[in-house]
């Protein structure tokens, strides 16, 4: 196993320049959803493809989830097994090939949808979120072909649409619509989160709560508050009040780290009247609440319902709640197979001391999670998705490379 281990580590240390044109590729494939005016992964799952059937895979399907605002009319999700021994049993790598748009242009150094190398770097929009990920699932595999190699269980590649806005069209859609793409006994690493240190081998999620508040008062001239009802004063007040939910809800797990307790942040805050001497009939306001698993999201609602219920008495107010996202997510048993394997595998490699642990923000590995497969997300990131100048390490895609083969020699 050892020499084997060797051998393969060093077929990767090889594939420098195949991540370079992988990512020029990709980053050339402006792959947008569009909910957010882009056509879709339609041209950058063509160009997947093409690199796919060029290995040695046993298997290679495309799962077409219909979308009529995408360009021909679907969102691709492509599949691509690499037999092991067993297969009946699969280690799935599952990346996402859509982008968030570039953002303002004028705070990029270059174009975003060109591949730039400077050293150890590749700038562009996608390059790390998610195409680090990607090339370091498929070069993986590649070592195990080139080196014919066959791994004790199936490894397979998912590489999934719509991550980005909500997973609709990618894994959601796959999981309700064709549930035997995956088997009971699969196991998956998600490689879309992490740190610079490659430490962080997460296997939980804080349960997301965004609530949007429509406080209705009535409008007046400012100079005659007695003749109106200030939604604005109203808003205030209950967003102050709603920070009662951290005493509610204070229970701690060291799981999560470093926000070890549930967060409930007001966030957004829409506009109200456009003049200064004019008293809003209307505020509307958001909070943005991460709550530990330890309690349910029925819970929260039902404190917020009494917090609310006291503003509306007090200021004479009527303010209605919606829920614009509630997400609860199991975890992944932090004893489980592939979360063991990955933990042992990353201190292997980098040399580091990796830790299971849950994050606050939210995954597409919780629809994995929720429906009942191990599943952990890890990488090593220098954290610069979404950003301006957006770019990714060779060296870390390289080096993830090497960890998602030792999981897999592993995995049995």
């Amino acid at each position: 196993m050892e020499n084997m281990e060797k051998e393969l580590f060093k077929k990767i240390d090889t594939y420098k320049q195949t991540v370079i044109d992988l990512q020029t590729n990709m980053i050339a494939c402006p792959a947008v959803s569009p909910s957010d005016g882009g056509k879709g992964e339609g041209a950058k799952a063509a160009y997947l493809l093409s690199v796919l059937k060029q290995m040695k895979f046993d298997e290679l399907s495309v799962i077409n989830i219909k979308d009529p605002k995408a360009e021909g009319g679907v969102r691709p999700n492509i599949v691509a097994k690499y037999y092991g021994e067993n297969k009946k049993k699969a280690l799935w790598v599952m990346a996402h090939m859509d982008v968030v748009p570039p953002g303002d242009l004028a705070l990029w150094k270059t174009d975003p949808f060109k591949a730039v190398v400077k050293g150890d770097k590749i700038y562009g929009r996608g390059s790390e979120d998610n195409q680090q990920g990607l090339v370091s699932g498929l070069l993986a595999v590649k070592a195990m072909m080139d080196c014919g190699v066959r791994p004790p269980c199936t490894y397979a590649l998912l590489l999934n649409a719509d991550e980005e806005v909500g997973s609709q069209f990618g894994v959601a859609a796959i999981l309700k619509k064709h549930p035997k793409t995956f088997g009971k006994e699969d196991a998956f690493l998600v490689p879309d989160g992490g740190n610079p240190d490659g430490t962080m081998v997460e296997i939980a999620e804080k349960n997301m709560l965004w609530l949007k508040f429509t406080v209705a008062g009535k409008q007046t001239h400012a100079s005659t508050p007695h003749a109106g009802n200030n939604a604005h004063r109203a808003s205030a007040y209950l967003i102050t009040r709603l920070d009662a939910l951290h005493k509610k809800f204070n229970k701690k797990d060291k799981l999560f780290a470093p926000e070890s307790a549930s967060t409930f942040e007001p966030t957004k805050h829409e506009a109200n009247v456009p003049n200064v001497n004019t008293i809003p009939g209307t505020d509307v306001f958001y909070l943005d609440s991460r709550v530990l698993p330890c309690y349910s999201n029925k819970e929260v609602l039902s404190e917020v319902s009494k917090i609310v219920k006291g503003v509306e008495k007090e200021f004479k107010v009527k303010v209605n709640v919606e829920q614009v996202i509630a997400e609860e997510s199991k975890a992944t048993d932090k004893n489980a197979e592939v979360v063991k394997l990955t933990v042992a595998a990353v201190k292997s490699v980098y040399k580091n001391t990796p830790r299971a642990m849950g994050v606050g923000g939210g995954t597409v590995s919780s629809f994995l999670r929720n429906a009942g497969y191990p599943s952990v997300v890890y990488s090593k990131l220098d954290d610069m998705a979404h950003q301006p100048n957006e770019y990714s390490s060779i060296k870390n895609t390289l080096g993830d490379a090497k960890v998602f083969v030792l999981v897999s020699l592993n995995f049995k």
